[in-house]
């Protein structure tokens, strides 16, 4: 997810950002204003460059965006479950899963935006093949970061977790007899400065910049062709009703193939946006089956 998503803060606003204008022409020597569909769009960050950016190509498609600014991350998905936007987009998977299990609702994805990655960081050493076995690895001990730190270490080959794991793997899940490393969990804050006691550390995003890194000194990340990594893919979500809307399905494309709109993305990131155009039906395997990871964790 956006690396600013899922920081709740505590109001919610409902402002309509007016960026897109009604397109007008004229045929025939007579004056007709040119039609065009609205879609209201529930974001967090309207005030980020690049949605400027989509809006305006978004409206030179013929379709007018109106974008409602969220800065409370759990009032989207009942805004648009209620009718009160069309689309959303500011979650990945795991997140609408939760939603939608604990509320008994069939949201649904019907586009991917982008990962932006969680980064193994190391001060000792510039590769991961240099971790000598049996070396210590820290990772954030919050349920979300702790499991995807575990799939980061598995896809860089220093662990291997039991079934493969999920979304929800902890600690008791890895099968210390086939890992290189030995792992601990560290409030999430406290990751980055554990770089001297630890071989490396998984570090969220928020405190790279804080501990004097970037983005391009991690050792591994996110691998955006890993299954694994799918669930934590953002999303445009829609009403189950609504996911075959064409105007809708063209928003994605206008997201997604606008180079300016996705170099925004990316720069607005720090860098560290991965931008996707995964196939509709992965999205909707992938939230299928953490909803039902979710149903069985009670």
């Amino acid at each position: 997810m956006k690396k600013h998503s899922l920081k709740k803060s505590i109001l919610a606003s409902l402002a309509i950002v007016p960026l897109a204008a009604l397109l007008a022409g004229c045929a025939g020597g007579a004056g007709s204003e040119a039609e065009t569909e609205t879609v209201r769009i529930g974001v967090a960050g309207a005030s980020d460059e690049y949605w400027q950016t989509y809006v305006e190509a978004a409206a030179d498609e013929g379709i007018t965006v109106e974008l409602v600014d969220f800065s409370d991350y759990n009032q989207p998905n009942p805004a648009l479950t209620e009718g009160e936007i069309d689309l959303n987009q500011f979650q990945h998977t795991i997140f609408l899963a939760q939603y939608n299990v604990a509320n008994d609702q069939d949201l649904v994805p019907i586009g991917a935006t982008a990962i932006y990655p969680l980064g193994l960081y190391s001060t000792k050493y510039q590769d991961v093949e240099d971790i000598q076995d049996g070396e210590t690895v820290a990772v954030p001990n919050d349920p979300t970061n702790l499991s995807r730190g575990l799939l980061v270490l598995q896809s860089a080959g220093l662990i291997e977790l039991e079934d493969g794991g999920s979304a929800y793997s902890t600690l008791d899940d890895v099968d210390t007899e086939a890992s290189r490393v030995k792992v601990t969990e560290l409030d999430a804050a406290l990751t980055a400065t554990s770089l001297p006691d630890v071989a490396a550390a998984i570090v969220n995003n928020d405190y790279i910049k804080d501990a004097g890194l970037e983005a391009a000194d991690a050792i591994a990340q996110d691998d955006p062709s890993d299954p694994n990594a799918l669930p934590y893919a953002n999303i445009f979500a829609a009403r189950a009703e609504d996911k075959d809307n064409e105007t809708y399905k063209k928003l994605v494309e206008i997201y997604q193939n606008t180079k300016a709109v996705t170099d925004g993305v990316i720069e607005n990131s720090g860098g560290t946006a991965v931008m996707l155009t995964t196939p509709v039906e992965e999205l909707e395997e992938s939230l299928a089956t953490v909803q039902k990871q979710i149903e069985e964790q009670g």
